[in-house]
Protein backbone atom coordinates (compact mmCIF):
# COMPACT_ATOMS: atom_id res chain seq x y z
CA UNK A 1 0.00 0.00 0.00
CA UNK A 2 1.71 3.36 -1.34
CA UNK A 3 -0.65 5.94 0.68
CA UNK A 4 -1.83 4.87 4.29
CA UNK A 5 -5.21 6.46 5.00
CA UNK A 6 -4.76 8.82 7.59
CA UNK A 7 -8.17 8.70 9.32
CA UNK A 8 -7.68 4.66 10.01
CA UNK A 9 -3.76 4.58 9.53
CA UNK A 10 -4.56 1.69 7.25
CA UNK A 11 -6.48 -0.36 9.80
CA UNK A 12 -10.05 -0.10 7.87
CA UNK A 13 -11.51 1.43 11.34
CA UNK A 14 -11.77 4.81 12.58
CA UNK A 15 -12.52 6.26 15.82
CA UNK A 16 -16.19 8.40 16.27
CA UNK A 17 -19.06 8.20 18.31
CA UNK A 18 -22.96 7.60 17.31
CA UNK A 19 -25.69 8.55 18.94
CA UNK A 20 -28.24 6.11 19.30
CA UNK A 21 -31.99 5.81 21.05
CA UNK A 22 -32.80 2.62 23.31
CA UNK A 23 -35.91 1.37 24.58
CA UNK A 24 -35.35 0.59 28.25
CA UNK A 25 -38.21 -1.98 28.98
CA UNK A 26 -40.55 -1.15 32.05
CA UNK A 27 -39.44 -3.08 35.14
CA UNK A 28 -36.00 -3.23 34.99
CA UNK A 29 -34.00 -3.15 37.85
CA UNK A 30 -30.70 -1.38 38.95
CA UNK A 31 -27.10 -3.81 37.57
CA UNK A 32 -29.41 -5.37 34.44
CA UNK A 33 -27.78 -5.30 31.12
CA UNK A 34 -29.48 -5.05 28.20
CA UNK A 35 -27.37 -5.24 25.35
CA UNK A 36 -27.84 -3.97 21.13
CA UNK A 37 -26.76 -6.56 18.98
CA UNK A 38 -24.44 -4.96 16.39
CA UNK A 39 -24.12 -1.38 17.67
CA UNK A 40 -20.32 -2.34 19.18
CA UNK A 41 -17.25 -2.23 18.27
CA UNK A 42 -15.97 -2.59 14.71
CA UNK A 43 -14.92 -6.43 14.25
CA UNK A 44 -11.01 -7.27 13.46
CA UNK A 45 -10.00 -6.93 9.69
CA UNK A 46 -13.60 -6.09 8.67
CA UNK A 47 -15.39 -8.74 10.79
CA UNK A 48 -18.95 -8.30 12.18
CA UNK A 49 -18.82 -5.27 14.54
CA UNK A 50 -20.01 -6.88 18.39
CA UNK A 51 -22.91 -5.96 20.66
CA UNK A 52 -23.20 -2.79 22.60
CA UNK A 53 -23.83 -4.13 26.44
CA UNK A 54 -25.31 -1.37 28.61
CA UNK A 55 -25.49 -1.52 32.12
CA UNK A 56 -29.02 -0.41 34.17
CA UNK A 57 -28.05 2.14 36.90
CA UNK A 58 -31.53 3.22 39.18
CA UNK A 59 -31.38 6.83 40.78
CA UNK A 60 -32.61 6.69 44.08
CA UNK A 61 -35.99 7.99 44.18
CA UNK A 62 -37.43 10.65 46.63
CA UNK A 63 -40.17 9.01 47.98
CA UNK A 64 -40.32 5.33 46.95
CA UNK A 65 -37.55 2.61 47.63
CA UNK A 66 -37.63 -0.36 45.54
CA UNK A 67 -37.75 -4.55 46.42
CA UNK A 68 -37.95 -6.04 43.29
CA UNK A 69 -41.63 -5.35 41.81
CA UNK A 70 -43.12 -3.71 45.02
CA UNK A 71 -41.91 0.00 45.96
CA UNK A 72 -42.33 0.90 49.68
CA UNK A 73 -43.80 4.38 51.23
CA UNK A 74 -43.02 5.77 54.30
CA UNK A 75 -45.89 7.44 55.88
CA UNK A 76 -45.72 9.54 59.18
CA UNK A 77 -48.73 10.26 60.90
CA UNK A 78 -49.14 11.64 64.49
CA UNK A 79 -50.32 9.70 67.50
CA UNK A 80 -54.03 11.40 67.60
CA UNK A 81 -54.15 10.17 63.70
CA UNK A 82 -53.17 6.62 64.62
CA UNK A 83 -55.81 6.46 68.02
CA UNK A 84 -58.78 7.85 66.67
CA UNK A 85 -58.19 6.58 62.67
CA UNK A 86 -57.54 8.74 59.69
CA UNK A 87 -57.76 8.87 56.49
CA UNK A 88 -54.83 9.32 54.69
CA UNK A 89 -53.64 10.64 51.04
CA UNK A 90 -50.33 8.86 49.74
CA UNK A 91 -48.63 8.90 46.37
CA UNK A 92 -48.40 6.40 44.40
CA UNK A 93 -46.51 5.63 40.72
CA UNK A 94 -49.44 7.50 39.09
CA UNK A 95 -52.12 9.17 41.11
CA UNK A 96 -52.82 10.13 44.75
CA UNK A 97 -54.67 7.41 46.44
CA UNK A 98 -56.81 7.97 49.98
CA UNK A 99 -56.70 4.87 52.10
CA UNK A 100 -58.36 4.40 55.66
CA UNK A 101 -55.98 3.56 58.88
CA UNK A 102 -58.65 2.08 61.08
CA UNK A 103 -58.37 3.56 65.18
CA UNK A 104 -55.70 1.87 66.84
CA UNK A 105 -53.25 1.79 64.03
CA UNK A 106 -50.45 0.83 65.53
CA UNK A 107 -46.41 1.89 64.09
CA UNK A 108 -44.98 -0.14 62.30
CA UNK A 109 -48.46 -1.26 60.46
CA UNK A 110 -48.24 -2.10 56.55
CA UNK A 111 -50.86 -1.42 53.91
CA UNK A 112 -51.01 -3.32 50.53
CA UNK A 113 -52.18 -1.56 47.62
CA UNK A 114 -52.15 -4.33 44.98
CA UNK A 115 -50.93 -3.75 41.89
CA UNK A 116 -49.52 -0.37 42.33
CA UNK A 117 -46.09 -1.43 42.45
CA UNK A 118 -43.77 -1.80 38.89
CA UNK A 119 -44.31 -4.36 36.00
CA UNK A 120 -41.80 -7.90 35.89
CA UNK A 121 -39.81 -7.45 32.87
CA UNK A 122 -40.46 -10.73 32.26
CA UNK A 123 -44.41 -11.45 32.17
CA UNK A 124 -47.83 -8.96 32.57
CA UNK A 125 -47.37 -9.37 36.39
CA UNK A 126 -47.05 -6.14 38.43
CA UNK A 127 -45.61 -5.63 42.29
CA UNK A 128 -47.73 -3.75 45.17
CA UNK A 129 -47.49 -0.75 46.70
CA UNK A 130 -46.23 -1.33 50.77
CA UNK A 131 -47.28 1.85 52.97
CA UNK A 132 -45.36 1.41 55.93
CA UNK A 133 -46.80 3.51 59.64
CA UNK A 134 -44.52 5.42 61.16
CA UNK A 135 -46.17 6.80 64.44
CA UNK A 136 -44.46 10.78 64.73
CA UNK A 137 -42.92 11.57 68.56
CA UNK A 138 -42.36 15.63 68.65
CA UNK A 139 -39.25 16.24 70.20
CA UNK A 140 -40.52 19.46 71.88
CA UNK A 141 -43.38 20.01 73.21
CA UNK A 142 -45.12 22.96 74.68
CA UNK A 143 -46.05 23.14 78.54
CA UNK A 144 -49.73 22.71 77.41
CA UNK A 145 -49.28 19.51 75.55
CA UNK A 146 -46.58 18.31 78.46
CA UNK A 147 -49.35 18.62 80.88
CA UNK A 148 -52.30 16.93 78.46
CA UNK A 149 -49.58 13.98 78.08
CA UNK A 150 -49.28 13.49 81.67
CA UNK A 151 -53.07 13.46 82.61
CA UNK A 152 -52.96 10.87 79.82
CA UNK A 153 -49.87 8.64 80.52
CA UNK A 154 -51.80 7.83 84.23
CA UNK A 155 -54.80 6.77 81.98
CA UNK A 156 -55.50 2.77 81.88
CA UNK A 157 -56.09 2.78 77.75
CA UNK A 158 -52.28 4.46 77.43
CA UNK A 159 -50.53 1.60 79.55
CA UNK A 160 -48.99 -0.85 76.51
CA UNK A 161 -50.59 -4.41 76.89
CA UNK A 162 -50.20 -6.13 73.52
CA UNK A 163 -51.96 -8.92 72.43
CA UNK A 164 -50.99 -11.48 70.20
CA UNK A 165 -51.03 -9.07 66.82
CA UNK A 166 -48.58 -6.88 68.44
CA UNK A 167 -46.15 -9.41 69.82
CA UNK A 168 -42.24 -8.08 68.07
CA UNK A 169 -40.38 -10.19 65.22
CA UNK A 170 -38.54 -11.84 67.40
CA UNK A 171 -40.96 -13.28 69.74
CA UNK A 172 -43.05 -14.68 66.66
CA UNK A 173 -39.98 -15.92 65.16
CA UNK A 174 -39.55 -17.83 68.38
CA UNK A 175 -42.79 -19.14 68.64
CA UNK A 176 -43.00 -20.43 64.52
CA UNK A 177 -39.77 -22.38 65.33
CA UNK A 178 -40.43 -23.76 68.41
CA UNK A 179 -43.88 -24.68 68.13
Amino acid sequence: ISNNCTACRGTGVEMGEETIEIQIPAGVEDNMQLSMRGKGNSGANGGAPGDLLISIEQKPHELFSRDGMNIHYDLYINFADAALGYQAEVPTLTNPVKIKLPPGTQSGKIFRLKGLGLPSVQSYDKGDQLIHVNIWTPKNLSSEEKSMLEKMRQMPNFQPHPGVEEKGFFERMKEFFHG
